[in-house]
């Protein structure tokens, strides 16, 4: 963990800075205009993992400006983390609210770091919704914090799939189609082992093994070509899956090397089955 000064900007007028003690992966930066070429050897350090971060990062603030131009209620970041969003597009929420939901101890941290930066900041609705995953529901929780069921939601879910097992993925999304209005949307990014069998990508599969030495290891795995089967089957439907390529020709220049087996995930909510109640659609 290092200490490092995060600029965290949603164009050329709305620059935040926020001091965190964060990997540098969470450094991602998002602005109008192209994400500039990192270097080649930041690339070579990461595998190109940093530029993923970036791309996604960039990539869903897009999904949610374009969600924001038409009749969207409220905005849930889940794992929300050290994320500046609700600050950084605060023009284009228009006082809508922002759930930042996570572990108690980091939103209280980052409750702090926002609350020393104030002044810095523009007005924003955030709502912290405490969680603690393993005991408590964050539809429960959620809901005392004043999310409104029915109401069409925008889900950010960032950097979090990964790490947990397919059943909780599964059930994760159930809630989220349950508890918002048809037409909600849900971007969250996804993994999956490379197929082919050099050592580039031998190395590749055994490093996603080192994660479990930091306390993160990879559980859930997700080939592209299973995706629209999968949110099928959840009741989404995909409205774009952006891979290495998409992203790179979006945000960066064609020489950029990004991590190969990571991508991004822009779902819709579809209606639930005749005679399904939004509670029994979860049991």
């Amino acid at each position: 963990m290092v200490s490092t000064s995060v600029t965290l900007s949603g164009s050329s007028s709305d620059d935040y800075t926020v001091e965190v003690n964060e990997p540098v992966a969470r450094a991602a930066v998002a602005y109008e205009g192209t994400v500039p070429d990192l270097g080649r050897y930041t690339g070579w350090a990461t595998d190109g993992l940093l530029q993923f971060v970036l791309g996604r990062h960039r990539y869903i603030d897009d999904a949610l400006r374009r969600a924001l131009r038409g009749p969207l209620a409220q905005v849930v970041l889940l794992g929300a983390g050290y994320d500046m969003r609700a600050y950084r597009l605060a023009r284009w929420l228009r006082d809508r609210p922002v759930f930042e939901v996570d572990h108690p101890a980091t939103s209280r941290r980052k409750a702090r770091i926002v609350a020393r930066h104030a002044d810095e900041l523009p007005p924003s609705r955030v709502r912290r919704v405490e969680v603690d995953f393993e005991t408590q529901s964050f539809r429960d929780e959620l809901a005392k914090a004043g999310f409104r069921e029915r109401r069409k939601t925008f889900f950010v879910w960032e950097g979090v799939s990964m790490y947990l097992t397919r059943a909780a993925v599964k059930q994760t999304l159930e809630t989220l189609r349950a508890m918002s209005a048809p037409g909600s949307e849900v971007v969250l990014d996804l993994w999956y082992p490379p197929d082919d069998h050099d050592l580039t990508s031998a190395a590749r599969r055994f490093s996603s093994n080192l994660l479990a030495l930091l306390g993160e290891p990879v559980t859930f795995a997700l080939h592209p070509e299973d995706a629209p089967g999968f949110f099928g089957r959840l009741g989404f439907r995909l409205r774009d899956v952006a891979d290495a390529a998409a992203l790179r020709k979006r945000y960066f220049t064609a020489r950029t090397h990004i991590y190969p087996t990571n991508y991004v995930v822009h779902a819709v909510a579809g209606r639930l089955p005749r005679g399904v109640s939004r509670r029994r659609a979860l049991r």
